[in-house]
C-alpha cells in the first residue's frame, strides 16, 4: 500500500484525489493547504488528514509518496523538505518559475534517490503513443503548435512573476508534447505582445507569444499561444518529407501522398493512466514506468523560460539541455 499525500488541495489535487482513489494500492491519507479550510473540505471528503503547515504533516505522517499541487509561485522548499525524508514525489506542471531553483530542486532529489514525476499526463494518451511511434525513424522537417484560449481569472493567474504566464502555466503542455514527438530543442526565439488585456486590472503577463524553436535535429518549428480568444483550441503538427502529422486532442491524423489516416484515442483519464504509472514505480522501485520525471521536465520549462528571456533581450537564447540523470 502506498500512503499518500498532498500539498495544496485545488482543482488539480481534486482530479488527483479522484483518479488516486480508483487504484487498488493507494490509501489517501493526509493533504496540507495553506487555507485550512480547503484542506478540511478535501479531507472530509477523502478520508485524509487536514493541515495548514507542510512541516507539521511530513512530522506527524508516515508519508511515501507526495502530489505537490501548488501555484508556480508556491513551489518554495517542498521538494527538498520531501526528498529528505525520501518521500516519492509527483509534481505537477510547471516545476516552477526560476530554472536554477528548479535545479537545486533536481539535485536534491537525485541525492535522495526517490522516484519523482512530473505532471505532464498528456503523455499517457494512447494517441501520444501512436504518434511518437509513426515518427521513429523519420525525419522531421518543422513543427507547428498552438494553444489559444481566454484569460484565466484566477487572480495569481494574470501576474507573469507568479504564474510565468500562459507559455510557461497552461501552454507547457504543447511544448512538452513538441519535445515528446519531435525531440529537444536546442534554441530558442521568442515573441511577445503585453497589449489587449488593459480591461484586466493588474495583468502584467504578456497576451500573445510566438516562440520560434531550433531542434538538435535540426528541424524548425514554432509554438504560439494567445489568452485573447472566445473558446479554446491546442493542436501540434510535425512535417516531413511526403508525411504530416496532425495531433489534437484524442484526434490523431497521418496524411502521406494519396492517402489520410484519422485515428481517435481510446484513453479515458491521462490522470489516472498517469497516477497509476507513478504508484506503480514507486511499488516497484522503477522509474522507467513514468513517461515524464522531473529531471526531463526541466527541459520543458527551459524552453519557456528562454522564450522570455529571447523577447527581453532582441536575440536567440541557446539552451543547456537536460541535466544528467
Amino acid at each position: 500500500m502506498v500512503k499518500v499525500a498532498f500539498v495544496g488541495a485545488g482543482g488539480i489535487a481534486k482530479t488527483h484525489f479522484n483518479a488516486l482513489k480508483e487504484l487498488e494500492h493507494v490509501k489517501l491519507t493526509a493533504v496540507c493547504d495553506v487555507v485550512k479550510s480547503n484542506a478540511e473540505k478535501a479531507a472530509g471528503a477523502y478520508g485524509m488528514r487536514a493541515y495548514d503547515n507542510l512541516d507539521e504533516m511530513l512530522g506527524r505522517e508516515r508519508i511515501d509518496a507526495l502530489f505537490v499541487c501548488v501555484p508556480p509561485f508556491a513551489h518554495n522548499d517542498i521538494e527538498e523538505k520531501a526528498a529528505a525524508r525520501g518521500i516519492h514525489l509527483l509534481v505537477e506542471k510547471p516545476l516552477g518559475l526560476d530554472m536554477g531553483r528548479v535545479s537545486e530542486k533536481a539535485d536534491a532529489i537525485g541525492r535522495a534517490g526517490i522516484v519523482a514525476a512530473a505532471g505532464y499526463c498528456l503523455r499517457y494518451h494512447d494517441v501520444a503513443a501512436q504518434a511518437r511511434s509513426y515518427l521513429e525513424g523519420k525525419e522531421i522537417g518543422m513543427v507547428r503548435a498552438h494553444h489559444l484560449c481566454g484569460f484565466v481569472e484566477t487572480p495569481w493567474w494574470r501576474e507573469l512573476e507568479r504564474s510565468g504566464g500562459q507559455l510557461v502555466e497552461m501552454a507547457t503542455h504543447t511544448v512538452d508534447m513538441v519535445r515528446y514527438l519531435a525531440g529537444d530543442v536546442k534554441s530558442v526565439y521568442g515573441l511577445m505582445n503585453y497589449g489587449l488585456l488593459e480591461d484586466r486590472p493588474g495583468a502584467t503577463i504578456p497576451s500573445t507569444v510566438c516562440a520560434g524553436l531550433e531542434f538538435v535535429s535540426g528541424a524548425v518549428g514554432h509554438v504560439d499561444t494567445a489568452c485573447i480568444q472566445p473558446d479554446w483550441r491546442s493542436g501540434i503538427e510535425v512535417l516531413g518529407k511526403d508525411f504530416r502529422l496532425a495531433l489534437s486532442g484524442k484526434t490523431l491524423t497521418f496524411t502521406e501522398r494519396g492517402r489520410t489516416t484519422t485515428i481517435e484515442g481510446q484513453t479515458g483519464n491521462v490522470f489516472l493512466e498517469q497516477d497509476r504509472a507513478f504508484i506503480e514505480a514507486v511499488l516497484h522501485g522503477d522509474p522507467g514506468r513514468l513517461k515524464s520525471d522531473y529531471l526531463d521536465a526541466l527541459h520543458t520549462l527551459e524552453i519557456s523560460l528562454a522564450a522570455y528571456e529571447s523577447a527581453r533581450i532582441g536575440q536567440r537564447v541557446m539552451l543547456k539541455g537536460k541535466l544528467p540523470a
